[in-house]
């Protein structure tokens, strides 16, 4: 069959080329259409569920409703765990599920237990589900804000509760309607809300309450339809409009009478525009803002997303009030942009260095030209397959790509093809035939064939056990895997198809065996080398060993981590604060701190949420920041700084100084990705579980102060979990029970006196807006005030009308004589796990590896502390997925050299040469562990997968020489001369594919662009694998098959 195909391609060759040109067009069109990422998402599946309880402390909320929901998701299929987060007036549940379940489905039956267990939460209290967004589905921020001197139509500035409706209003709705874009969230500025803000000595004197005010206020505000009458042949509708439409007309809603006179709600409260109670803010460059965020929904393209939402953005600037502009802030566009441009730089430089090889070592233009067309037409062939299977081309999937694998087969196609044609040429002594010319390419083609199908069938092979890596490494490797496929794939069917069929073609003419110069010097140096060898065998032998032992050792010296991190050039800080510093006080502190870090001229913009925002995608307290600095391009630095390294040394010894704030540096995507696949923004984390939350803090405080004192951790802390300031009001029961008062009675004065009550809502077109009673601001805020509030006693009232004051009876306690109002400290928030309390100390690595510095930690923590019974650790953050993956690697590595020892025994039938020739992959392996040890590269998934793709072609090598070998010695030449004439001839190709594939990689070894670092280790693995094992299999191999193959030439 495939001497079939090289005969359909040598001999028709026409139409193979119009069916390549045909597969290239269709390449070029779905290039148009390839989606293109930074890196692939490896958010797990995962559903939110956010519960706002108003006034609820940590521990009522972890009580009444995390509790409850954790406990109705338990049982739900193909679940792998829950963590949850109780804050004051916050739940957030969330539900992680195994990869590949139907995020839609796995919505749904969330949604089912939801309702089921509604039943067993307080009553209003309504569970709601997260945006269907991942993880890292933040793609796109702006800004709203004023220009200085901007005014509204009325004349006045803008303020922050302007901005708010403007966001929510008109820019929020548009945003929206965004194709892929699930859900936008704002933050900062206020909700505009009506207020209506009584006095309490007003509403005594004329014997009304609280609870009267918003009763009137719920009677007043409704439209009333009652059906419809008929009149002379007409339907009317009957409406009866009750609505308030603004401030004056709830002004004059009647509370009550007062001997005659009607009471109306201006003569006891103040009508006004309030401020919402809210939980968030945002800052940008010192001044507040509004902050509005774009989530992507799950399975779009980042890129493409946030191109549209830049584009909408710029329409809606053009709609908003003279003055008032949004800015984006922050674009994943960006990002994308700049680590696709170093791939593709990186893969064009591959291209073109392998070019200029081909050309040095074949010593024919036209020759390396067809070898070389094989790169453009695999990768149009790649593309073609990445749309069809919805693969992005990003920075890993495209990370492996390296054309000098790809353009092997094809080299030793052609090389073959050349070598053959000249020496047919000198031979006859003329030029040849094309009937000639044919006979041969298909001669030399078939010759090479089971050489070139089982060395590229051996690199193919290797990839597959890549796919058994699972979670987020599997996330992170099966696209690189699937792209390095594809290409091979087209690379093989092109090497037998095209390839011949463009060297019968094109190759014609006078036809010299000329090897480069560079070649023929290299056989100067080979030719004795060889000698030396084959005549000191044991020698060879021995320091091939002990080489690879070496190496070997020197893996423990190597230190570990999960991935090398992407460099996003951008920095983030997360700033956390005392528990229970105010909203109003963080503002501040957040001003000044922004103001320090604009004085670095390297930084473009900074930017901050505080709190959070208006859907709980990431809860955090109000003493909680996290700061986006946006830097310049390195070009535009001021000099001062060299590398990214030292700007983020100066800044921290900057922002240290600004007191109050504690910090941690990281990037924006970096902090998200720990986030998501620990609950965790640090590298690692080490969490306490149990049940006493005293016992849990004091055994984490101990944990924090041993890993402080390891080399290399920064940044660590321990959650904050206590000392939230609470106010708290403890009613006096024997007291109240003489007034016959109940606790409700009391707590709902405090309510709609402190929290506000909503009594319903004003609406202005189609924006809508809450009515609030609630207390002036300067009497809500005073203790004072608040032990004076009047609580009005269930007395019988003797006769009046319905709102007649009994004036002979005292009808009023002051809150002060049934309730002690104290300040006490209560938890923070309160953190589960798999239905455990946990409590969690967090560190960040800087200058060494994850995995050494959690094996110290991890002794000395074991050495000096006891864990009393019922409590446990458990090691987390980047850590956990570091164990994971190399468990994994450990099944996979072996099982893909399992792999490649099966396909050489089938291709050459014997057991001993097939040893032979896997005696390559330690040798290889050598050269990789040397380069990473050489450029200070810890190992990590990346270089695992390095050397898994390492294993295939360093057989590559070892097999064309063997079997070159085996032919000569079949023809009847000695072993000797088989060995020494086989190792010459085949040093030539031997030579090609290692110069191809080392310096294919080249660029992506010595690029320093953004996102270079996560190609770099795979890029230094190879090139050191390919170097060693060309240098060692082209001595060792002839060596050992001389010791093995000894006695059958005798």
């Amino acid at each position: 069959m495939f001497e079939r195909i090289l005969r359909i391609s040598i001999y028709q060759h026409g139409f193979v080329l119009v069916a390549v040109l045909a597969m290239a067009a269709f390449g070029i069109y779905n290039y148009l259409k390839l989606p293109i990422d930074a890196v692939p998402d490896i958010t797990n599946v995962q559903v939110q569920i956010n519960t706002t309880a108003a006034g609820y402390s940590p521990l009522e909320a972890e009580q009444r409703i995390t509790f409850p929901i954790e406990m109705a998701m338990s049982g739900l299929p193909n679940l792998e765990y829950t963590r949850s987060l109780s804050r004051y007036g916050l739940s957030q549940v969330t539900v992680i599920f195994k990869d590949g379940t139907d995020i839609y489905l796995v919505r749904q039956l969330v949604n089912q237990r939801i309702q089921e267990a509604r039943s067993r939460l307080p009553a209003g209290i309504i569970p709601t589900m997260g945006p269907i967004s991942t993880g890292l589905g933040e793609i796109f921020m702006w800004t709203v804000n004023a220009e200085k001197d901007a005014r509204k139509p009325d004349g006045t500035l803008y303020t922050p509760t302007d901005l708010r409706e403007i966001e929510d209003w008109i820019i929020k709705p548009r945003m929206r309607m965004v194709k892929g874009v699930t859900e936008v969230n704002s933050v900062g500025g206020y909700v505009k809300q009506f207020h209506v803000t009584p006095y309490p000595e007003k509403l005594i004197s004329l014997g009304l309450t609280l609870q009267d005010l918003v009763v009137a206020l719920e009677r007043n505000n409704l439209n009333v339809g009652a059906g419809y009458i008929e009149k002379s042949g007409e339907q009317y509708l009957v409406r009866v409009p009750g609505q308030v439409a603004n401030l004056a007309e709830i002004g004059e809603i009647i509370l009550g009478s007062n001997q005659g006179v009607p009471v109306r709600i201006k003569n006891v409260a103040d009508v006004l525009i309030g401020k919402e109670l809210r939980t968030g803010a945002a800052t940008q460059n010192g001044r507040e803002v509004v902050l509005g965020t774009a989530h992507m929904l799950i399975g779009e393209n980042s890129r493409t997303v946030s191109q549209a939402a830049a584009e909408k953005l710029a329409e809606i600037n053009r709609s908003l009030p003279a003055g008032v502009v949004a800015t984006p802030v922050y674009n994943r566009t960006t990002l994308v942009d700049k680590t696709i441009s170093t791939v593709s730089n990186n893969l064009l430089e591959g291209a073109a260095l392998v070019i200029v090889v081909l050309f040095v070592a074949l010593g024919n233009l036209r020759a390396a030209l067809i070898t070389a067309l094989i790169i453009p037409l695999s990768m149009l062939f790649t593309i073609s397959g990445m749309v069809a299977n919805n693969v992005s081309a990003n920075l890993l999937s495209l990370g492996a790509l390296d054309f000098g694998i790809i353009v092997d087969g094809a080299v030793i196609i052609v090389e073959n093809c050349i070598r053959r044609l000249a020496l047919e040429q000198g031979r006859l002594g003329r030029e040849l035939t094309s009937a000639e010319r044919f006979e041969i390419v298909f001669d030399a083609s078939k010759e090479v064939r089971k050489a070139l199908l089982f060395g590229q069938l051996i690199i193919m092979v290797v990839y597959l056990p890549v796919f058994a890596l699972s979670g987020v490494e599997g996330k992170m490797f099966h696209p690189m895997a699937f792209t390095v496929l594809l290409a091979l794939l087209g690379a093989v069917f092109l090497s037998v198809t095209f390839v011949p069929a463009a060297v019968a073609m094109f190759l014609s003419g006078k036809m010299m065996e000329k090897e480069g110069a560079t070649v023929l010097w290299a056989k100067k140096i080979y030719a004795p080398a060889l000698d030396t060898a084959m005549n000191n065998k044991g020698l060879t032998v021995t320091i091939a060993v002990v080489t690879v032992a070496l190496s070997l050792l020197l893996t423990t010296r190597m230190g570990s981590e999960f991935i090398p991190s992407l460099d996003e050039e951008d920095i983030a800080l997360h700033a956390i604060r005392i528990p229970g510093t105010s909203l109003s006080t963080a503002i501040e502190m957040q001003n000044e701190l922004e103001e320090t870090i604009k004085k670095f001229p390297e930084v473009e913009r900074v930017f901050s949420k505080i709190g959070t925002a208006e859907i709980a995608t990431d809860p955090m307290p109000p003493s909680v920041a996290d700061i986006f600095i946006i830097i310049k391009p390195q070009s535009e630095w001021s000099g001062k700084y060299r590398d990214k390294e030292e700007l983020i040394a100066a800044m921290e010894q900057a922002v240290r100084k600004v007191p109050g704030n504690n910090y941690e540096f990281t990037q924006p995507i970096q902090m998200r990705f720990n986030e998501l696949l620990s609950g965790v923004r640090a590298d690692v984390a080490v969490k306490v579980f149990g049940d006493d939350l005293d016992i849990m803090l004091n055994l984490a405080e101990r944990i924090e102060k041993i890993i402080k004192a390891v080399p290399g951790a920064a940044d660590v802390r321990v959650e904050q979990i206590t000392g939230l300031p609470v106010l708290s009001i403890q009613m006096d029961r024997t007291k109240m029970a003489r007034y016959g008062l109940n606790g409700s009675d009391v707590q709902d004065a405090i309510n709609i006196a402190v929290g506000g009550r909503t009594a319903g809502l004003v609406f202005e077109g189609d924006r809508r807006f809450e009515l609030q009673v609630r207390l002036p601001e300067q009497l809500r805020g005073d203790i004072e005030t608040l032990r004076r509030l009047p609580i009005k006693l269930p007395v019988l009232n003797m006769g009046g009308g319905q709102n007649a004051p009994a004036a002979a009876l005292p009808i009023y306690v002051a809150l002060g004589e049934v309730a002690d109002l104290e300040i006490v400290k209560g938890p923070n928030q309160i953190s589960r796990e798999n239905g455990k309390r946990r409590v969690v100390v967090t560190a960040n690595v800087r200058g060494r590896d994850i995995g050494s510095f959690v094996m110290e930690a991890e002794k000395l923590i074991e050495k000096q502390i006891k864990i009393p019974a019922g409590y446990w650790l458990s090691w987390g953050g980047q850590f956990e997925q570091l164990i994971m993956a190399a468990e994994r690697l450990q099944i996979v590595i072996p099982l893909a050299l399992g792999l490649v020892f099966f396909l050489l025994y089938t291709m050459l039938g014997s057991f001993r040469d097939s040893l032979l020739v896997f005696s390559a992959v330690p040798l290889a392996i050598t050269g990789g562990i040397v380069a990473l040890w050489l450029r200070d590269i810890p190992l990590s998934i990346s270089a695992g997968v390095g050397f898994i793709a390492m294993s295939g072609v360093a057989v590559l090598d070892g097999l064309v020489l063997l079997s070159f070998i085996r032919d000569l010695r079949q023809q009847g030449f000695s072993l000797d001369e088989s060995i020494r004439t086989g190792s010459l001839l085949r040093l030539r190709p031997v030579l090609i594919t290692t110069w191809v594939e080392s310096l294919g990689f080249l660029p992506m070894a010595l690029s320093t662009s953004t996102g270079a670092e996560v190609q770099r280790t795979l890029a230094t693995v190879m090139i050191g694998s390919t170097l060693s094992q060309s240098l060692l299999s082209l001595l060792v191999v002839p060596v050992l098959y001389h010791l093995v193959h000894r006695r059958d030439s005798k």
